[in-house]
């Protein structure tokens, strides 16, 4: 099994206009979805994004930070995933519930890199 990262975008007020009933069943479906994954052993971890924080930029002594400001399209979660190749979690990601209720979502399907050839180093996967 690979590690893949599932990034989700999507417009930034794309759910504003829903009503309550509606994000209800996206929540829902959401759960489910996560569900499965848990049970097929497929989930590391999965989260929504908050739509605001701050960008820096620079170096050392040189700091540059901005607010976050995107306007049209932003990254609203991320699923950290295990798949068996990049086809299978293509496949996973296709039945995300983003795309049943939204036009413009967008997910960014990415293998993660847990080694490094040259040097053998391993990425920890937790802070302990």
């Amino acid at each position: 099994m690979q590690e893949f990262m599932l990034l989700i975008r999507n417009k930034l007020v794309h759910q504003s206009e829903w009503p309550l009933e509606r994000h209800q069943t996206f929540l829902k479906k959401c759960e489910t979805y996560i569900g499965e994954l848990k049970k097929d052993n497929k989930l590391i971890s999965a989260q929504p994004l908050v739509r605001e924080g701050k960008i820096i930029s620079g170096s050392d002594g040189d700091w540059k930070e901005l607010p976050f400001n995107e306007k049209e399209e932003v990254q609203v979660g991320y699923y950290h995933i295990l798949a068996n190749d990049m086809d299978d979690a293509i496949e996973i990601a296709k039945r995300n519930p983003e795309f049943e209720f939204s036009t413009t979502a967008r997910i960014e399907v990415r293998p993660i890199k847990t080694r490094e050839k040259t040097t053998g180093f391993v990425y920890p996967k937790t802070t302990d």
